[in-house]
């Protein structure tokens, strides 16, 4: 995956040291992100800015296609990763395969792992391994009003 800012998460996490023992605070964001809306762009640029370096975690195909089901993703993770990267405000982005974010957690350490309005503080799936290891979670991104889901939907009503 030809991209400066990608890493598999063995790699990512001695990139990741290398940051914090320079003094960097680290922010974790994740997600699917498959037809990238303004929703998107609004939770990783607040995600951003609760840190220093914003890492995005992104749902590899095979975990978006458990999670949301058949049809998707409908960018390849290749794609995703290459559109995210393409970002001003994220600096590293990596893949995970499971449900839950938590081997991404447990690997990086992030001082803040941020979730979007969808979920609140005592929702999110991972907020044992973040109190764990001492990280704090802040819900950023504003008011939900977007979704792939929804837009596929949309779509779908359009041109079906």
């Amino acid at each position: 995956m030809p991209c400066g800012k990608y890493f598999p998460l063995h790699e990512l996490a001695a990139v990741v040291a290398r940051e914090k023992a320079q003094g960097r605070t680290i922010v974790l964001a994740n997600g699917g992100f498959d037809l990238i809306h303004v929703g998107h762009v609004r939770y990783l640029q607040q995600a951003k800015a609760l840190g220093d370096l914003l890492v995005v975690a992104l749902n590899s195909d095979r975990s978006l296609r458990r999670l949301k089901g058949a049809g998707r993703a409908l960018i390849d993770e290749d794609g995703r990763v290459r559109l995210i990267a393409a970002m001003a405000c994220v600096d590293y982005v990596t893949l995970f395969a499971e449900a839950t974010v938590e081997r991404v957690l447990l690997a990086l350490t992030p001082h803040c792992h941020c979730k979007g309005s969808d979920y609140t503080l005592d929702s999110i799936p991972e907020r044992d391994v973040v109190r764990s290891y001492g990280g704090r979670m802040a819900i950023v991104g504003g008011d939900k009003v977007r979704s792939t889901s929804l837009l596929i939907r949309r779509i779908k009503e359009l041109y079906g």
